[in-house]
């Protein structure tokens, strides 16, 4: 009994020697909240409230006061051992310190602020050294307190025929904190390398760990939670840019405040808060060094759907003088949101916000998403060069199949129980519900593969409409890394119901370049195609339920093509292809080329063409399953140029073809989005009009406007008819705006987007083209629209006016109603 006594002392002086203090600081006139008030003990500690006026801190032992300070207010004492769980503190405005204020017309935060930016890039790292490398451990986890939620069961009564007490588990609050207490819900790691030689930086991905995956999910890797450097003119906070508070132009964004004086690594520093003027910016603290003006510490924040934080932490190196990122962290909770918000590819999701401000928060709620990095063994000015500099991130074929040594090593955080306990658990779970198998299917789905052993079977193929073949049907794909990761076959073959002809195609490659991803290859295809459409052998493959235009085409020829080519990534952010083919064209409509005193029914084609596709601005990613694009910025640039082969297996023309195109988006904070798309085309020499261009029309020839009624394109021409243009030259400017999805009811929320497309264009040598009408674009071709997409699931309505020169003398057929449909599958 004694020592059960001793037992029971020594616990309950173990839970004294953790004293807990948490609160909220507001105005006393207002009842707003103080951001980022200061707060000290009388033995020494100090710390600053969040961006709500809330502390949460934990002491080894109880002081006796606490005194809360903030510029223009007077400071207040209080006692700690008043007995109290949670403190609301009240601090009264000074009023000699607001009249100095209105006296002054120069604000001391803003004279320290334009040093620091007058100084940044003297203090930016990336900036004051020639090359730094260093290692960092990563770890980032989708979590709750289990302390935060209030969990139990909902009903226990008397079973009335054996008297026992029945508990009755219904609570969703009860179950999600079972679960909570003893692991997380999503859990990775991740060991690094960074290297730096002065422009680039380059992450070397070491190790990786997720649980329940084998092979990690490697877009998830290239996520960019918050900027690297404090010191960007923009500064990226969950892949979304913000103009920086030490930005040039930062001053015109932003307040900035006096809060405190503090030291780190015995330096003394100036805390700051600042604020941007607009409600939805970035808001935060920066502490600045009073020698060098340098950022030693940085606290951004934004506060919306989502509650987002990312804090810098940095280390002075006395012999470089400059102080560089040591730890970065990073938070999400759920903000004020009045739908359901999801994130990181729906893998953390957070319901919407209830308007019944009594009722209780939802365990889910208490989700949050947290990110820890700790940089270490730091060198600095070492004559690095960087191997493979072109990706700004390369996984090692080994990160995923480390040891448990090399964890050790390297984790400067060591795992607790609930961590260790969520890679044993998620790693049964998955493996036993076979869910890793089942994204891989999914991924191969969504991009329009069905698997089946070594061969993906291409969904294109089952089924598809034209006028001209009517319904086609058919069976094709490819056979994927199960079969060989250096050699792939492909084909398909097709039926047209109206046309009753077979068509197919067969092709083989082989890869010769691992890292830049290179493939020789040849095929022979016997198909039909759009006449005049244009199109970059570039671009990537897009798979749809459904192709809207060809629907209404009806003017195809056929062509029996073979094809020898080469595709690669070895030139640094491009996509490149080089290919020969050789191609006997037949017109499928009443066509003849008249050409150097010859009539042409038929004719035979050998090209040599080059395609590239550079995207300057984009990030990419080296895995050890290929070369991903993870940070998708624009513009983007394709070129290509095809030149005719003459006197090379029976070619019948000499031309050229030159195609160029520019893409533009840019996403906005409120959740609009605007896209300028610029295009064009020459065409020079002998070339018939099957080869020529048609700028994209998608309008059917009918009197009346309701049977023009289809489906509406992606950057077609909705008004512009069927073969009523051609030109062997031509420029086609578009532009969107697309405006965030307004809730007019419960499953009406439409979205908004305005379009406006113009073309002009010219045809060299009219009279060669017989036996087809049609007009050029030399006065230039004009249409705007609305576009209400997703107005229920995935289903719109469009209308399009044509005007300018090309307008038509009836006003109805200068409309163009469509439907649309968007489908949106969360990717």
């Amino acid at each position: 009994m004694k020592r059960l006594f001793l037992l029971f002392m020594f616990f309950t002086l173990s839970l004294q020697a953790q004293f807990h203090v948490n609160g909220i600081i507001k105005d006393s006139e207002t009842k707003k909240a103080l951001p980022f008030a200061t707060l000290k003990t009388e033995n020494g500690f100090s710390t600053i409230a969040d961006v709500d006026g809330k502390f949460n801190f934990i002491l080894a032992s109880q002081p006796e006061t606490l005194t809360i300070s903030y510029i223009g207010y007077e400071p207040k004492t209080i006692s700690l051992f008043e007995i109290k769980t949670f403190f609301t503190l009240y601090l009264q405005p000074k009023i000699d310190t607001l009249k100095e204020v209105t006296i002054s017309n120069v604000n001391p935060a803003n004279a320290i602020i334009s040093k620091v930016i007058q100084l940044k890039d003297t203090n930016n790292p990336q900036k004051k050294l020639s090359s730094f490398q260093f290692k960092s451990y990563n770890k980032l986890l989708v979590t709750a307190n289990p302390d935060s939620i209030i969990g139990k069961i909902d009903t226990v009564f008397v079973d009335a025929v054996s008297k026992d007490k029945i508990a009755k588990i219904d609570s969703s609050d009860y179950k999600f904190k079972k679960i909570i207490d003893k692991q997380h819900l999503f859990l990775t790691e991740k060991v690094s390398q960074f290297q730096f030689e002065k422009p680039i930086l380059k992450e070397t991905i070491l190790g990786t760990k997720m649980a329940g995956f084998k092979e990690p999910i490697y877009e998830f890797l290239g996520f960019s939670l918050q900027s690297f450097s404090i010191y960007d003119e923009k500064y990226e906070l969950f892949e979304t840019k913000y103009k920086s508070p030490i930005s040039r132009e930062a001053l015109k964004e932003y307040r900035y405040k006096i809060l405190d004086t503090t030291y780190i690594d015995n330096r003394q520093l100036v805390v700051l808060y600042f604020k941007n003027k607009n409600k939805k910016g970035l808001e935060g603290l920066l502490y600045v060094d009073n020698e060098n003006q340098a950022i030693a510490k940085a606290v951004m924040r934004i506060r919306g759907v989502l509650d987002i934080t990312g804090i810098h932490e940095f280390s002075y190196l006395p012999n470089e003088k400059v102080w560089f990122p040591i730890r970065k962290n990073f938070k999400i909770v759920k903000g004020k949101s009045k739908e359901p918000t999801a994130v990181l590819g729906g893998r953390i999701e957070f319901a919407a916000e209830n308007d019944d401000s009594d009722s209780k928060k939802a365990a889910s709620d208490f989700t949050y998403l947290s990110s820890e990095m700790h940089a270490f063994d730091l060198v600095v000015n070492n004559n690095l060069k960087i191997k493979k500099s072109s990706v700004a991130i390369e996984v090692k074929d080994n990160a995923n199949k480390r040891d448990d040594t090399f964890w050790k090593q390297n984790r400067t955080d060591s795992l607790d129980t609930r961590s260790e306990r969520t890679y044993v658990v998620l790693d049964s779970i998955i493996t036993k519900e076979n869910i890793e198998r089942k994204i891989k299917f999914g991924r191969k789905i969504i991009n329009g593969y069905l698997p089946f052993g070594p061969f993906d079977f291409d969904l294109r193929y089952l089924l598809s409409y034209n006028n001209f073949e009517g319904f086609r049907v058919g069976l094709g794909g490819i056979t994927n890394d199960t079969f060989s990761k250096k050699l792939r076959l492909e084909g398909y073959t097709a039926y047209g119901l109206k046309d009753e002809t077979i068509k197919y195609n067969l092709g083989t490659a082989v890869r010769i370049g691992n890292f830049s991803n290179t493939w020789i290859g040849g095929s022979y295809t016997d198909d039909v195609r759009e006449i005049a459409s244009t199109s970059f052998a570039t671009d990537k493959r897009v798979f749809k339920i459904y192709d809207p235009r060809p629907i209404n085409i009806s003017t195809f020829y056929n062509h029996k093509t073979w094809r020898g080519y080469i595709e690669t990534k070895i030139i640094p952010k491009t996509e490149t292809i080089w290919q020969f083919t050789h191609s006997e064209i037949s017109p499928l409509f009443n066509y003849t080329f008249a050409y150097d005193s010859h009539l042409y029914r038929d004719y035979t084609m050998s090209t040599a063409m080059f395609s590239i596709q550079w995207n300057p601005f984009s990030d990419y990613m080296q895995t050890p399953t290929g070369k991903i694009e993870f940070e998708k910025r624009f513009p983007k640039f394709s070129f290509q140029f095809t030149k005719s082969l003459p006197n090379f297996f029976a070619n019948d023309f000499d031309f050229g073809k030159v195609d160029a195109r520019i893409e533009y988006e840019k996403k906005y904070l409120n959740g609009q989005k605007s896209a300028v798309l610029l295009q064009a085309g020459y065409a020079f020499g002998a070339l018939p009009i099957t080869h020529l261009y048609n700028t994209s029309p998608n309008n059917l020839t009918k009197d009346n406007l309701l049977q023009r009624i289809t489906i509406a394109g992606k950057n077609s021409f909705e008004t512009m008819y069927f073969n009523e243009f051609f030109s062997s030259e031509f420029v086609m400017l578009q532009f969107k705006h697309g405006f965030k999805r307004v809730e007019l009811f419960k499953s009406v929320k439409p979205s908004l987007v305005l379009v406006t497309r113009m073309a002009w264009g010219n045809i060299q040598h009219p009279e060669r083209h017989i036996g087809i009408e049609y007009k050029t674009l030399n006065r230039g071709f004009f249409e705007s629209g609305i576009e209400l997409n997703q107005i229920y699931k995935g289903f719109g309505l469009t209308g399009f006016y044509r005007y300018g020169p090309n307008q038509l003398p009836r006003f109805e057929d200068n409309l163009a109603v469509k439907l649309s449909f968007v489908l949106d599958i969360g990717f």
